[in-house]
């Protein structure tokens, strides 16, 4: 919730669709039918940099069969008060970033994964998908190598090693360069808009200290930001909206190229450096030519954690964008020219093992929707 009192529902899918606003779900009989059978979920909760992920192992609602864009589809319009239950407060918070685990479509994939969060569905999740690496590895599913793992936008690989995790990314590039848009009160702020897995814009010219203590003046900021792009009509290919800002500044590590601030859909900000993020800064590197090929780039997140990242070119034409299926969403080509394939390095550790229990009778049994 912005600080006008707005729902932020900033993710893949439409605004109506993220389901109630109200304090909680409305309790009729329909919403708990398909749970009748279903009182507790198992999940396993992990960090990585700091950034908490919440992996459900078992007791989800089943997603049927398909692509996995077309599983999210139907986790979003069937079983979203799952996400809701498991995600939100009183058993989660807004920094909670959720995933379920899928039957892949492919032998040859590790696993797959719907990612979501305290207002939507992600289309991809750096942090989470090396939260995911070593929760599998904790529950004897994987061992040390490497994984190709399914998710709504794409294949991705991943290689674990101990509780490190390399995640070689989609496709990631800009789509938007230097662009200015005016904040009300604020100034005008340029930068670049992206795409990683998920739409940022990464503002070039922030003044803004970046230290945890400002984290919700940094907060204020950002979504001032996103609201302006709003207004402006300024959005990610095929009129997505960009639902991540970015700010950076020097890193505080001088072994660190940058540290950033980042905006997540619901208004919470990234712990860690942002898997996707990073992708969408390489892709803005790449293209300024300020950054080679296989040239280590460590960012630093606002509370100090890194990710270690380089980058490939693509070779001919690639899929870049968003997956068709999700809905406001389609995919793309985009030139080699214009697109890399990230790797993105960093450690996550299990802290976690609960049994989430749903009560009917639990008048927030689904989450407190804002």
């Amino acid at each position: 919730m912005d600080p006008s009192g707005r729902c932020r529902t900033r993710c893949l899918t439409p605004r109506q669709n993220a389901g109630p606003k109200t304090g909680h779900l409305n309790r009729t009989a329909d919403n708990f039918e398909h749970i009748e059978t279903m009182k507790r979920i198992q999940v396993i909760d992990s960090h990585t940099g700091g950034e908490p992920t919440r992996i459900i192992v078992e007791g989800g609602p089943d997603l049927g069969t398909g692509s996995l864009a077309d599983r999210l589809n139907r986790f979003r319009d069937q079983h979203d008060e799952i996400r809701s239950a498991v995600v939100n407060e009183p058993r989660g918070s807004d920094v909670l970033v959720g995933g379920i685990l899928c039957e892949p479509t492919k032998p040859e994939f590790s696993a797959a994964v719907v990612f979501f969060n305290n207002t939507g569905y992600l289309g991809m999740c750096g942090h989470g998908t090396i939260g995911l690496l070593v929760t599998l590895k904790h529950l004897g599913r994987v061992k040390d190598g490497t994984h190709q793992i399914e998710t709504p936008v794409g294949a991705i690989t991943a290689t674990l090693s101990g509780n490190s995790v390399s995640v070689q990314n989609v496709a990631s590039y800009r789509y938007l360069a230097n662009v200015a848009v005016e904040v009300p009160d604020y100034g005008t702020v340029v930068g670049d808009v992206a795409w990683g897995g998920n739409w940022f814009f990464l503002v070039k010219n922030s003044n803004e200290e970046l230290i945890v203590s400002r984290a919700d003046e940094l907060t204020s900021v950002a979504l001032r930001i996103r609201d302006a792009l709003d207004s402006a009509g300024i959005s990610g290919a095929n009129g997505s909206v960009i639902d991540h800002i970015e700010l950076f500044g020097s890193a505080a590590d001088a072994e660190n190229d940058s540290r950033n601030f980042v905006l997540c859909p619901g208004g919470a900000y990234d712990r860690s450096p942002c898997g996707t993020g990073t992708s969408a800064k390489l892709a803005c590197l790449a293209a300024d030519g300020k950054l080679q090929p296989g040239v280590t780039w460590r960012q630093e997140s606002i509370v100090g954690t890194v990710f270690e990242c380089t980058y490939e070119n693509c070779v001919g034409k690639t899929e870049g964008g968003e997956t068709a299926g999700i809905e406001a969403a389609s995919k793309e080509t985009v030139d080699n020219t214009n697109s890399i394939i990230p790797t993105i390095s960093g450690s996550a550790f299990v802290c976690g093992e609960s049994s989430l229990i749903l009560d009917p009778n639990d008048p927030f049994c689904m989450g407190i929707r804002s």
